[in-house]
């Protein structure tokens, strides 16, 4: 099978960098040749005349198992989503509620040009749990990295708390076995880190990471440290490196940040979610002063919207915020030009995030030998237009209206603006039940 999508704004992202009217051709899974005219006489051929084409989105961190409870949230700070989601809501999850509520949130993050997710599931208390959400990652033919995590619901008497309860070694090994590199799935873990758990659990758990190498994942920030002293036990005892990704990362001293990144380690951030529950402003800047980049997230869908492009923005225009008030406060004036640029927030959502998942050589970016992982971005439509500066178009100007056509290593996952090959209404429905059952429970439904 091959197919030729002709006539393009090429946005690669790559050594070839922006071709203004391109042919791209794919055969298989992968893609073959990008040129300005490309001359094949058996492949399918897609008219892209009007389209920007980019590589396909990363939401590099995502709990989609809270699909159901879309804006229930919206208006919690971190405490209290700590007290009514993980030690409420999440309590009366059965595994059919992860499992639809991932299949439709992978399903949206499609509909919105994402095709690489990182789902941090991290409210799977048994393996049913697991394998429900795996099914759900699967059937939706998102290219996916399952990121295994424990629940965090408040001790009940004479039970351990889940901060001293180590990562369940042998839920990891099993998952890896039945799916690592199954139909474009990857299995990670989703660890407590020094922030959450004793020294006792950070370490088994980093040893784990280690041994499996696989990603370890873990959220920094929001409230004081369990083990304050956790980061310099784990790296003496050699723990630290690129296979560790840091959530967040409010919590970190520039001396921290700065070591880290010497060591290869990756940085998520969920801007938008940051600011809205009191995490703090996101790192982008600092990372930046250090010649690093983040990967970015939506976070929850209990708070706000799955739109990839929306965190670029967000993330964009709060970091740019900060650099004019710093220049402001100590220049008296507005800088002459912008600190950041949108093709640095492209790349946050695309080749960060391929970064991050240790797939650069396979995603992040549009080029011959990688995988067929794109997004058509209708151009000539009414807010798009004129285009003077197709990144910044790209950026600022494309909502979820312009995303015409997705695919993911190959195949199609929507075009002309709808899913292909999705019925939605018994989904929805059975989203829209598994809501009402989970709010009902806890006596918030309406």
């Amino acid at each position: 099978m091959r197919t030729l999508i002709r006539g393009a704004t090429v946005i690669t992202l790559d050594a070839q960098g922006e071709l203004p009217c391109a042919d791209l051709l794919v055969t298989g899974d992968t893609i073959t040749e990008i040129a300005p005219t490309l001359h094949v006489d058996d492949a399918v051929v897609v008219d892209a005349t009007g389209c920007i084409l980019i590589p396909g989105l990363v939401n590099a961190h995502m709990h989609t198992w809270q699909t159901a409870l879309r804006g229930l949230a919206a208006n919690w700070t971190l405490l209290e989503y700590f007290k009514n989601m993980h030690a409420g809501l999440a309590t009366v999850f059965e595994p059919q509620d992860l499992y639809i509520a991932t299949l439709v949130g992978a399903l949206n993050q499609l509909n919105c040009g994402t095709t690489t997710l990182a789902d941090w599931c991290h409210n799977n208390k048994t393996p049913a749990h697991n394998d429900a959400a795996i099914t759900g990652l699967l059937e939706s033919g998102i290219r996916a990295a399952f990121f295994h995590g424990t629940p965090k619901p408040d001790p009940q008497p004479g039970e351990r708390p889940f901060w001293e309860v180590p990562h369940p070694r042998a839920e990891i090994e099993r998952l890896l076995q039945a799916h690592q590199g199954r139909d474009l799935l990857s299995v990670h873990a989703a660890v407590l880190g020094p922030h959450y758990s004793t020294l006792e659990v950070a370490l088994h758990d980093f040893r784990m990471v280690r041994e499996l190498g696989i990603i370890g994942s873990l959220h920094q920030g929001g409230g004081a440290a369990r083990t304050p002293e956790g980061w310099e036990k784990l790296e003496a005892a050699g723990l630290l490196g690129p296979q560790i990704n840091i959530v967040h990362g409010h919590a970190l001293s520039d001396a921290q940040l700065k070591r880290f990144c010497e060591l290869g380690m990756s940085f998520s951030a969920a801007a938008e979610n940051e600011m809205t529950q009191g995490h703090g402003h996101p790192i982008t800047g600092r990372l930046r002063a250090l010649g690093k980049a983040p990967s970015l997230g939506v976070d929850l869908e209990s708070v706000l919207s799955g739109d990839m492009l929306t965190q670029a923005r967000v993330a964009l225009g709060m970091q740019r915020s900060l650099d004019n008030v710093a220049y402001r406060e100590l220049h008296g004036s507005i800088p002459p030009t912008s600190t950041i640029t949108t093709r640095e927030a492209l790349q946050w959502v695309t080749v960060e995030g391929a970064r991050m998942l240790g797939q650069l050589d396979r995603i992040g970016t549009l080029a011959a030998g990688k995988q067929a992982d794109l997004v058509l971005i209708r151009a000539d439509d009414l807010n798009m237009q004129p285009v003077h500066e197709p990144v910044s178009t790209v950026v600022m100007q494309t909502t979820l209206a312009n995303i015409d056509s997705v695919m993911v290593a190959g195949r199609w996952k929507k075009r002309h603006g709808k899913l292909v090959d999705v019925d939605l209404a018994p989904k929805l429905a059975a989203l829209q039940a598994s809501g009402r059952k989970i709010t009902t429970a806890l006596g918030l439904s309406r």
